[in-house]
C-alpha cells in the first residue's frame, strides 16, 4: 500500500486496516520489551496511543531517509512520556532499526531517551513537560504558511494535559490564525498518574475545542478505519483547525493492563511480561535484547541545524547627543529597517498585547502579515516562537521582562533544549520599569538565562548600542535575548565627545567597550545605568580620581583580555540595574574565581530588594545606582 503520502484517500480498505492492526500489535510487543528491559517507562499510554502513532507515522508526508526534508509534514507528540509508542511506530516506518530502540531505550549515551527528543530521527520537538505540544504545532503551522512550503501539522496529545492553560492559549491562536492545516489527535484514555482524569481534574476535551472554534470529530481511537477516516476528514477542512478526540483504553490489548492507572508509568514485572506477550500472540524477547543492550546502537542522534534565512543587514542608525532616546524605540526602529530591506524573507514578530509599549507597532503597520498578536498568552507565545524559529522564519518575540523571562522560564528552557533560534527582546527590565512597581520589576533577566546552556544575553547601554546589537543578533544562530529598560537614556559619549557606539562601532558579542580609561579603579557596568557610571567617572576625574569604565553588553560571556585589565586595577565596582547576586557581578566573581585573579577591593552595586512604585530615577537612586551614589561609592573605595 502507499504510505507516507498523506491522508489522501478518505478511507482505508480492509486489507490496509488489517495490516495496520498487525503492525500495531507487534509495536505493542516492542513497547513491552523495551520498557521491561529498561525497568522503566510508560507502557500504558503508549498502548492507548498506538493506533494514532501507526497512522500518523504511516501516512503523513514524511521521508524516513530524509528526516529533515524541508517540505515534510510535522508531527508533534505533546505527551512525550509515550516515547516507547512513538519510537516503536518510527521504527515500523523505517526511521531506524527496531532492534536499536528496543535494546537501548532509556540507556545513557543512546538517542532513545525517556521522553521524545528532537535529536531522534522523526521527532520534531522535544516534549514531556505537558501542555507544550499544541503551541509548537501552532508555530509549525504558521511557519508552513510563512515559508510557502505548505506542509500539514499534526499534534498528538493526551487528555490529562488539557488541564493546562497554555493549551487553551494555543487553541485560541490557532483559530484566530485560521490554521486549517493543523490537526490535533487527542488520546482520551481517561487515565493519568493519579487515577481517573475525571477525578483528578474534570475536563470536557471535545467541548473545549469546539467552544474555541475548532472542528471536532470523536471516534474510537482503536478502530483503525474510523480513526484514519477522522484524521483524513479533519485535514481536508479548508477553513479551520480540527481536533480528533480518540476514545481509547490505557493498556489496550493486554487484559490486566487495560484501564489500570498504575501502568501509566510502570514497566511490567517478569511474570507480567511473559503473560502480556502471550496475550499479544508474541514471543518473549527480553533475553535476546539484553545481549544487544551491551552493544553500541547503530542509530545516532541527528543534528538540528539552524535554518536561518539569508538576510541583508541595513546600515546602522546613529542617535545623536541632542536628545535622549529609549532603547526600546531604537529596537523598534531597527526591526522596521530589517523588515523593509528583506521583503521576501519570512519574518514573524510575536506580541502579547504590548506592541505600543515594546515598540513593535511600527512593524505591525509596515508589515502586518509578519505580526502575530497572541493576546495575553505568554506561555503559548514563547513556544510558538521556538517552533517558528527552527523552520527558516526569522522570529522575534518582544515583551516586558517579567513576562518574557520570568513567566515563561520553562518554555525558554525547552526552546534551549530544542535548539531554537528565537530573538527575544524584553523591555521594562529592572527598577527602570518605574511606576509599575514590584510585580513588574524583572531583576533576573541575566541570572535566569545563566541557568540555561545555549541562550546568549545582550544588555545594551544606549540607543546606539541597541541598534547595532539588534542588527548583529538577527544574523546570529541560536537563542538570543536583548534586555533593556523603559526610560529614555542619554547617548553615551567617548572622552572626545563623540557617540561611543557611533559610526565606527560594530557590536561584537562578548566585547567589553572601555568608555573611560583610568588607573585608580575600575567600574564594570551594563545596561540602563551605564550612562550614570560614565558621568560618575567624569566627576571623579575632575577630583583627581581616574576611574576606568568598562561597558559589558554581554554579561554572561566576559572577554578575558578586558577582565585581566579590570582586575589589574586597585579596586573593581560592578554597577547594574539587576539583582546584585545573579547578574554581571556574578559573572565577574565567577571569572575571578576561575582565573585566580582577585583585587584588593571588589564592590557589587546592584539591586538588593524589590523596590516601591515611583519614577525610575528615584528608584535607582534609592538602590544606590544614580550618579551621586556611584560617585560616593567610588570615593569610599579610593580612600580605603
Amino acid at each position: 500500500m502507499q504510505r507516507h503520502q498523506g491522508f489522501i484517500t478518505p478511507t482505508l480498505d480492509e486489507s490496509e486496516v488489517r495490516d495496520i492492526e498487525g503492525r500495531a500489535r507487534r509495536a505493542r510487543g516492542s513497547v513491552l520489551t523495551m520498557t521491561s528491559l529498561a525497568a522503566s517507562g510508560h507502557p500504558g499510554g503508549s498502548f492507548s496511543s498506538m493506533e494514532m502513532y501507526m497512522l500518523l507515522y504511516g501516512f503523513a508526508r514524511i521521508d524516513p531517509k530524509q528526516p529533515r526534508w524541508p517540505e515534510r509534514d510535522r508531527i508533534v507528540v505533546s505527551h512525550g512520556h509515550t516515547s516507547p509508542g512513538v519510537y516503536a511506530a518510527l521504527a515500523d516506518s523505517g526511521f531506524f532499526p527496531r532492534e536499536d530502540v528496543v535494546a537501548h531505550f532509556r540507556q545513557a549515551g543512546t538517542p532513545f531517551e525517556g521522553h521524545v527528543e528532537r535529536t531522534v530521527p522523526g521527532v520534531e520537538w522535544s516534549t514531556g513537560n505537558l501542555g507544550q505540544g499544541l503551541s509548537a504545532g501552532v508555530g509549525f503551522a504558521l511557519a508552513a504558511r510563512m515559508t510557502g512550503l505548505g506542509w500539514h501539522t499534526y499534534v498528538a496529545m493526551s487528555d490529562g494535559e488539557q488541564h493546562k492553560g497554555q493549551v487553551a492559549e494555543a487553541r485560541r491562536l490557532a483559530v484566530k490564525q485560521r490554521l486549517n492545516d493543523l490537526t490535533v489527535v487527542v488520546d482520551l484514555n481517561g487515565i493519568q498518574i493519579s487515577g481517573r482524569t475525571e477525578d483528578v481534574m474534570p475536563v470536557d476535551v471535545a467541548a473545549d475545542f469546539a467552544a474555541d472554534g475548532w472542528g471536532v470529530i470523536e471516534c474510537d481511537g482503536h478502530d483503525v478505519a474510523a480513526l484514519y477516516s477522522a484524521i483524513a476528514e479533519a485535514g481536508a477542512d479548508p477553513i479551520r483547525p480540527y481536533a480528533v478526540v480518540a476514545h481509547t483504553v490505557i493498556g489496550k490489548g493486554v487484559s490486566f493492563m487495560e484501564g489500570e492507572p498504575e501502568f501509566h508509568g510502570r514497566a511490567l514485572k517478569p511474570e507480567e511480561y511473559e503473560r502480556a506477550m502471550a496475550e499479544l500472540g508474541l514471543e518473549p524477547e527480553l533475553e535476546h535484547f539484553r545481549v544487544l543492550r551491551r552493544e553500541a546502537p547503530v542509530t545516532r542522534t541527528i543534528d538540528t541545524p539552524d535554518v536561518l534565512p539569508s538576510l541583508m543587514i541595513p546600515s546602522a542608525v546613529e542617535y545623536g547627543a541632542e536628545k535622549n532616546t529609549d532603547n526600546r524605540s531604537a529596537w523598534g526602529a531597527a526591526l522596521v529597517d530589517i523588515a523593509v530591506v528583506n521583503p521576501d524573507v519570512p519574518i514573524a514578530v510575536l506580541d502579547c498585547d504590548l506592541a505600543v509599549s515594546v515598540k513593535t507597532d511600527g512593524l505591525a503597520m509596515r508589515r502586518p502579515e509578519s505580526f502575530i498578536q497572541c493576546g495575553v498568552g505568554e506561555h503559548n507565545a514563547a513556544t510558538v516562537a521556538g517552533a517558528l524559529s527552527v523552520c527558516g522564519v526569522l522570529t522575534f518575540w518582544s515583551d516586558f521582562g517579567v513576562f518574557g523571562v520570568d513567566e515563561v522560564y520553562n518554555q525558554q528552557r525547552l526552546n534551549d533544549i530544542n535548539g531554537a533560534s528565537v530573538k527575544l527582546v524584553v523591555t521594562h527590565c529592572g527598577l527602570d520599569v518605574g511606576e509599575d512597581g514590584k510585580t513588574h520589576q524583572c531583576l533576573d533577566y541575566i541570572g535566569a538565562f545563566r541557568n540555561l546552556f545555549g541562550w546568549r544575553v545582550i544588555v545594551p547601554a544606549d540607543p546606539n548600542q541597541t541598534d547595532r546589537a539588534i542588527r548583529e543578533a538577527v544574523a546570529s544562530p541560536g537563542n538570543v535575548v536583548v534586555a533593556m529598560g523603559r526610560s529614555k537614556l542619554p547617548v553615551i559619549l567617548s572622552a572626545e565627545g563623540e557617540p561611543l557606539f557611533g559610526a565606527a562601532y560594530r557590536f561584537v558579542y562578548g566585547d567589553v567597550v572601555w568608555a573611560r580609561e583610568g588607573h585608580d579603579g575600575c567600574i564594570l557596568t551594563t545596561g540602563t545605568v551605564a550612562g550614570a557610571v560614565v558621568e560618575a567617572s567624569d566627576i571623579l576625574r575632575s577630583e583627581g580620581i581616574d576611574v576606568a569604565v568598562g561597558i559589558c553588553a554581554s554579561p554572561l560571556d566576559l572577554d578575558d583580555g578586558a577582565m585581566q585589565a579590570a582586575v589589574a586595577s586597585p579596586w573593581v565596582m560592578v554597577a547594574e540595574d539587576h539583582h546584585w547576586r545573579t547578574g554581571l557581578w556574578s559573572s565577574v566573581a565567577e571569572w575571578c574565581a576561575l582565573h585566580g585573579a582577585f583585587t584588593e577591593a571588589v564592590l557589587p552595586l546592584g539591586v538588593r530588594e524589590y523596590s516601591a512604585s515611583g519614577a525610575a530615577s528615584d528608584l535607582l537612586a534609592s538602590a544606590g545606582l544614580d550618579v551621586s551614589s556611584i560617585v560616593a561609592a567610588a570615593r569610599r573605595l579610593a580612600d580605603a
